[in-house]
């Protein structure tokens, strides 16, 4: 007796081959997707290792990129945690725009 796989798709509704074909054309795109953006990730990281920060605004910039990577760990997902990671991304963002708008 020979276990050959069963080809399920002929088994399947044209609808419900449609439905399956979605879902596998949408893992792939995803998965696309997340492999660009690891690769745009890593090049930023490089830039951002490249040189030290030159002022106050470049520094609160890279804490900002790091605090937002920190965040979307599991560690991150605490209630209090996110609260600490929005007030301190607030605080950035504030500080950032107070240097850019002085003379």
């Amino acid at each position: 007796m020979k276990d050959d796989p069963v080809n399920l798709d002929t088994r399947r509704s044209a609808e419900s081959r449609m439905a399956t074909d979605i879902r596998r054309h949408s893992l792939r795109d995803f998965e696309a997707d997340q492999r660009a953006l690891r690769l745009r990730q890593e090049e930023l990281e490089v830039q951002l290792l490249a040189e030290p920060a030159a002022n106050w605004r470049e520094a609160a910039l890279k804490a900002q990129y790091l605090i937002r990577r920190y965040s979307e760990t599991a560690e991150a997902r605490d209630a209090r945690r996110q609260e600490l990671i929005e007030r301190a991304l607030g605080d950035l963002a504030r500080l950032i725009e107070e240097e850019s708008a002085d003379p």
